[in-house]
């Protein structure tokens, strides 16, 4: 049967500039690059290489060797044979390393994140860590065995269909036994239980289960698991699973998103996958902690940005119910020499992740109309990869998200079965009401076109705050009203099939110096060390969440130097008190947001009272404004990266 090894410790690194050092994996080089000011984000090529012994294996069976992240390219040698050769960084990719192997091995890797025409992303805003990020494994398996070949997938393939009650699920396995004596592949359908739901045999084969029990999303994420035998000689030889859900989805352009039948708005974040100090060279405990910042807020959809993440993460999603985006880096321009990696990385990520029920459709670019020159060229690829996506998988619809600058009569904007609008109006240019004449213009033109908004959002320090907030300011408060106003423009414009906060935390872009914090991305609603929430964070948890809480918003904000000042408190109950120093100053019903006004004379300490439930904060007068509150501009520009 199969056997893992992990190859995570003691490997030597040859970095910039021929530095030398030993290292654990997950490792990037960029870790810290681009955020202290100074212009040391390096890109290029480094080297890890590592000794191991010959693991215990026997004559009938194989050994693979299993990258499951390398940023961006990979030339792999094993004893001085190359074994592999992999143009990009977020996906899975093996090699048999069988007649190599020696008593005594030495694994080279030479990974490369240098600029390049051909391997994306090239162009876009965030940091493009290279390293060896993820898990290397050794997989030891019988000769013959369940497809580790292909593109990276696992070599079962899951496709359910709901039939009333009941459900077909159609099961494929590929293996390399077809050849073998007496070959066949049995296959359980498991229930969450562990009980056996439905049993069959054949490669090809479809099982029904009775009274299935459907994926609900957030409300009750349920997964089966189809586990696959390969029997040679009526022996197993090998065996492989995939959890699956069973739910039917649909789009419709003026009601939006159905799940299993019933309106279900996708409402939630994106996410990028780095972390404050490790880049993304990140572990379990890092993704898990993610999620549950993003179940607390409430969310039932995540967009995974702006490439292929982590397998684990994934499975999250399924055990939250959590429906997701997921797209391919091909982003912000287009490469003519670069489609062919298009095309590879969209086949794996299809391969991949093909049985995860909560992805429900497939990303083909991102702001690709940025800077492109040969219109007719990059046309030309999304047509093929949209074709590519339906052929691999008709059961998903595919989108896109356009940018600003590219209008709502852009012929990209019209290929996918979806599409968003990736639109900063209120932040980069003035007006927030301009998102409502957005929207209603582009719904008005094309009615039968199902909209979403893929990013919206502004930057925002916990330590820069106003009385006045105003677009530019990089100040909590400011974030606070920005999104105030986009969670009620929303809920003016039901039809949208999802929207996608921009993002749900702070991330690393090493061409970005704002907010005081160079190589930073300061639109999250968490801070990148997760320590963090900002007060945006309680106002969509106030929106979206049935876990009741309270919500003192301003609380970093100490110091204020006028006589009367606006308390603003989110909370998900229909009443709010406010006390001052013990004594009640206001009370308040209504939805999301309640807003006090209190007179400041010395020190205020704040209570926030709804029903059982409490939060308390402390405020001061003061002479003068704290400028440490203000917003110190650089030379550098604080619009837009581009």
């Amino acid at each position: 049967m199969r056997n893992d090894e992990k190859l995570m410790g003691e490997w030597q690194f040859r970095g910039p500039s021929g530095t030398k050092k030993t290292v654990k994996l997950p490792h990037t080089w960029n870790n810290l690059d681009g955020q202290d000011g100074g212009n040391d984000y390096w890109r290029g090529s480094c080297l890890y290489e590592k000794n191991f012994p010959k693991p215990v294996f026997t004559q009938d069976e194989r050994v693979y060797l299993e990258f499951q992240g390398v940023n961006a390219s990979a030339e792999v040698q094993l004893n001085g044979v190359k074994v592999a050769e992999h143009d990009g960084g977020y996906s899975t990719f093996r090699a048999d390393v069988t007649e190599v192997l020696k008593d005594e091995n030495v694994l080279k890797v030479k990974v490369d994140n240098s600029v390049n025409n051909r391997v994306y992303p090239q162009k876009a805003d965030f940091t493009f860590y290279g390293g060896i990020y993820r898990d290397v494994l050794l997989k030891t398996v019988s000769k013959y065995h369940f497809d580790l070949d292909e593109l990276g997938g696992n070599g079962i393939r899951v496709t359910p269909s709901v039939k009333g009650k009941n459900a077909g699920i159609h099961i494929e396995t590929f293996h390399n036994a077809k050849d073998a004596k007496d070959a066949k592949v049995q296959v359980s359908i498991l229930d969450a239980e562990g009980k056996q739901a439905a049993f069959g045999e054949g490669a090809d084969l479809t099982l029904d289960i009775q009274d299935v029990h459907l994926w609900d999303g957030v409300f009750d994420p349920y997964l089966y698991t189809a586990h696959a035998a390969l029997l040679v000689d009526g022996k197993t030889v090998d065996e492989v699973s995939a959890r699956f859900g069973v739910r039917t989805i649909s789009i419709d352009p003026k009601k939006g998103f159905f799940l299993n039948g019933r309106s279900y708005p996708l409402r939630g974040v994106s996410r990028h996958q780095d972390f404050k100090a490790l880049g993304n060279a990140i572990t379990k405990e890092h993704h898990r902690r993610d999620m549950e910042l993003i179940k607390e807020m409430g969310a039932n959809t995540i967009r995974l940005a702006h490439y292929q993440h982590d397998q684990y993460f994934y499975d999250l999603c399924d055990e939250y119910g959590m429906a997701v985006w997921a797209e391919i880096p091909y982003i912000s321009e287009h490469m003519p020499q670069g489609r062919e990696n298009t095309v590879s990385q969209m086949k794996e990520l299809i391969t991949q992740n093909y049985n995860h029920p909560c992805i429900v459709t497939w990303g083909l670019s991102n702001e690709i109309t940025i800077s492109t020159k040969d219109k007719a060229d990059m046309l030309d690829n999304h047509h093929v990869l949209n074709d590519l996506c339906h052929k691999m998988d008709p059961t998903r619809p595919t989108t896109l998200a356009c940018y600003a600058m590219c209008g709502p009569f852009n012929r990209v904007a019209h290929i996918s079965d979806l599409v968003s609008w990736n639109l900063y109006l209120g932040w980069y240019v003035p007006g927030l009401f301009l998102n409502d004449l957005w929207m209603d213009f582009f719904h008005f033109r094309y009615p039968n076109r199902p909209l979403g908004f893929s990013e919206y959002g502004c930057e925002a320090m916990p330590n820069l705050h106003s009385s006045k907030p105003h677009r530019g300011d990089h100040t909590e408060e400011y974030q606070c009203v920005y999104h105030e106003y986009m969670l009620e423009c929303f809920e003016r414009h039901p039809f949208l099939w999802a929207t996608h906060v921009w993002n749900m935390f702070d991330f690393a872009a090493d061409a970005r110096d704002q907010g005081g914090e160079p190589g930073m991305n300061h639109k999250g609603l968490v801070t990148f060390d997760r320590k963090t929430k900002k007060d945006s964070f309680y106002l969509y948890k106030a929106w979206w969440s049935s876990e009741p809480f309270v919500h003192i918003c301003g609380s970093r904000y100490k110091d204020r130097a006028e006589t009367q000042t606006t308390v603003k408190v989110y909370s998900n109950q229909p009443e709010v008190e406010l006390y001052t120093n013990g004594t009640k100053a206001g009370k308040k019903s209504g939805q999301h947001v309640f807003t006090f006004q209190i007179p400041l004379n010395g020190e205020v300490k704040l209570e926030a009272r709804a029903g059982k439930l409490r939060d308390q904060a402390v405020i001061r007068h003061v002479n003068t404004p704290n400028p440490a509150y203000k917003l110190k501009k650089t030379k550098s520009k604080s619009a837009n990266w581009v």
